[in-house]
C-alpha cells in the first residue's frame, strides 16, 4: 500500500539562520477507478482506504446505491506500467457490480484527470453534475444544538493525525446528533476526504446517512454538497465559506447547510430549524 507521507530535505530561510533539513509531507498520487474493467475516471488522492474512496465515489455519482450494488473491488496488478513487471501498483481499482446493476452511462466516461483541488473540473456542463438522489434528505427529523456543532472542528482536528505533521490534508467527518464521532477521513483532496467518509458509510450498510452531520474542514462548494444529498445526509457543516450554487443545492434539497462553524459561532443558511438553542 502506498505511503500517506513522505520525506524530502528542504532549505529553510528564517530571519538571519539557514537550515537544511527533512521535511514530511503528504503524498499525492494518482488512482484510476474502473468499472467491470473500463476506466472511468483518475483522481489525485492521498494513497489508503481507496475501496472506499471508490465505493463513495460510485455512490454520490449514482453508480451504485449501496454495498449490495458492488461485487467486488480489487486492485489491478501492474497497472499496465511495463516497468512494474507484474507487481501491484495500488494506484488501480477496478470496481466490479453485481449482477443487474447497470453500466455507468456516457455522462460518466470521463477522460481527464480530478485534481486534489478540484473535483469537478472536466464536467462539460452543469447539467452532468445534477444528479437525482435517491436518499433526499428534506424529510429527516434530526435536531442538533448549536453548541454541539461549534464543538465539532475541535474534535476533528484532534484526529486529523497525518494533517499534524504534514498540514497539508483535508479531512472530512461524520458524526451523530449528539456530536460523537463515527469516522475521519483524511486526504490531500477535499472531495476524496468525503468520499471516504461516505465509503466507509456504504461498507457499514448505513447509507442513507439519516441523523447524521458531515463535517468538511474547508469551504462547502457544490460538489460536496451534492455528494452529501446523494448520501442522504442531512446536515453538512463547514469551517469556511459555502459557494451561491451549494446554498441553492442545499435549499432544494432540504439539506441543512452550516459554514464559518468557527469558535462559538457559525451561519446557518438553509433549513434552519434543525438547529436549536
Amino acid at each position: 500500500m502506498g505511503r500517506l507521507t513522505a520525506r524530502r530535505r528542504i532549505r529553510r530561510y528564517r530571519a538571519a539562520d539557514t537550515v537544511e533539513r527533512l521535511e514530511t509531507l503528504a503524498v499525492e498520487e494518482p488512482l484510476e477507478i474502473r468499472v467491470n474493467g473500463t476506466p472511468l475516471t483518475v483522481t489525485m488522492r492521498t494513497p489508503g482506504r481507496d475501496v472506499e474512496l471508490t465505493q463513495g465515489f460510485l455512490l454520490t455519482e449514482g453508480v451504485i446505491g449501496g454495498r449490495e450494488d458492488l461485487h467486488t473491488a480489487q486492485f489491478c496488478a501492474g497497472a499496465g506500467d511495463a516497468d512494474l513487471d507484474g507487481l501491484n501498483s495500488y494506484n488501480v481499482l477496478d470496481a466490479t457490480l453485481s449482477p443487474g446493476v447497470p453500466e455507468p452511462g456516457p455522462r460518466l466516461q470521463r477522460n481527464f484527470y480530478t485534481t486534489s483541488s478540484c473535483g469537478v473540473c472536466g464536467k462539460t456542463s452543469l447539467d452532468s453534475v445534477l444528479l437525482q438522489s435517491r436518499f433526499r434528505p428534506d424529510d429527516d427529523p434530526i435536531t442538533v444544538p448549536a453548541a454541539t456543532l461549534t464543538a465539532l472542528p475541535d474534535k476533528l482536528l484532534a484526529r486529523q493525525n497525518v494533517f499534524a505533521s504534514t498540514g497539508g490534508l483535508h479531512a472530512a467527518a461524520l458524526f451523530d446528533a449528539a456530536g460523537t464521532a463515527l469516522v475521519v477521513r483524511e486526504d490531500i483532496g477535499r472531495h476524496n476526504a468525503v468520499d471516504k467518509v461516505i465509503g466507509w458509510a456504504v461498507e457499514q450498510g448505513r447509507v442513507p446517512l439519516t441523523g447524521t452531520v458531515l463535517l468538511v474542514s474547508g469551504r462547502a462548494s457544490f460538489e460536496l454538497t451534492q455528494k452529501a444529498v446523494m448520501a442522504g445526509v442531512p446536515i453538512l457543516a463547514a469551517v469556511s465559506a459555502p459557494s451561491s450554487l451549494a446554498v441553492d443545492l442545499a435549499a432544494e434539497a432540504g439539506l441543512t447547510l452550516v459554514a464559518f462553524l468557527r469558535g462559538d459561532s457559525l451561519n446557518v443558511y438553509t433549513r434552519a430549524d434543525r438547529i436549536t438553542g
